[in-house]
């Protein structure tokens, strides 16, 4: 299951930074951060959830659609014994409705007093990993995926969770390392590969980059995450031209995203021409 809030964080770590050559050179643009509601909710992971049965069911359909709904739902369901499950869809609904702070606190709580097996755990402590992110607290993120990693160490969306909050935190050797073995278990995943590439890239490994990025994007050639970061190779290399490709294509896949209006900025400046530094 694909992160929604990976996309958010571009600007932090695989997309761009603010970057220079010395004098002539253009500089990348970093994304300012998107409103939670352009980006999907992180419902939970099937298998495992915390809950089952209908009531389970119909909080967590309502999430996507009428959040206050869900909220309103979900709390008389509390109030009539509902449980874990109850408290569950509550934080969520919380996260929906615009206080990722708040509903990170709530789900890390139900992920340390649950019964449930440690699968269903982890993937609670991930979604508070997530809801971290959006609130802006890296740091909190990272100790989320890390408790997670303890309950369900192979799993390597969970290892990319932790990259991705290393990376925001500037930490892009160790951010490499669970990228490393994420990729050892799941080889393909470009959205892996483009981290790690955007990792090397500050770690002014251009050539490991480039190759990760390539990479990426043999597995999927209109990832515009990786378009993005190549043309930010590119740019980085002198080729203006190649960057310019790029980001249009960006553009071209994905017109209403975050990724589409980083490219736009990025295109604004390659079209206005060197500035000094």
């Amino acid at each position: 299951m694909r992160r929604p809030t990976r996309t958010l964080l571009l600007g932090a770590f695989a997309a761009a930074a603010l970057a220079a050559l010395g004098a002539g050179a253009w500089t990348v643009l970093a994304p300012r951060a998107a409103p939670l509601a352009e980006e999907a909710l992180p419902l939970p992971p099937e298998p495992p959830r915390i809950a089952d049965g209908p009531e389970a069911a119909r909080c967590v359909a309502m999430l996507r659609n009428d959040p206050e709904a869900a909220h309103a739902f979900a709390t008389g369901w509390a109030a009539a014994g509902g449980g874990e499950g109850a408290q569950h869809c509550q934080a969520l609904a919380v996260l929906a409705l615009g206080d990722p702070g708040a509903a990170a606190e709530q789900l890390e709580r139900i992920a340390v007093r649950s019964p449930a097996g440690r699968a269903a755990r982890a993937a609670v402590f991930a979604q508070a990993g997530q809801a971290w992110l959006m609130a802006g607290d890296p740091a909190r993120a990272y100790g989320a995926a890390t408790l997670a990693l303890t309950l369900t160490p192979d799993d390597a969306e969970l290892l990319i969770d932790r990259a991705v909050a290393l990376g925001t935190l500037g930490r892009y050797a160790e951010a490499t390392a669970d990228l490393d073995e994420a990729l050892a278990r799941e080889p393909d995943r470009a959205d892996a590969l483009v981290f790690r590439a955007a990792a090397w890239r500050h770690l002014e490994r251009a050539e490991a980059a480039l190759r990760d990025v390539e990479r990426a994007l043999a597995v999927a050639p209109d990832n515009a995450e990786a378009l993005l970061e190549r043309g930010i190779l590119r740019q980085l290399a002198g080729d203006t031209e190649g960057a310019r490709m790029d980001w249009q294509r960006v553009i071209e896949v994905v017109p209403d995203s975050a990724t589409a209006d980083l490219a736009a900025q990025n295109l604004a400046l390659n079209e206005a021409g060197p500035v000094s530094r």
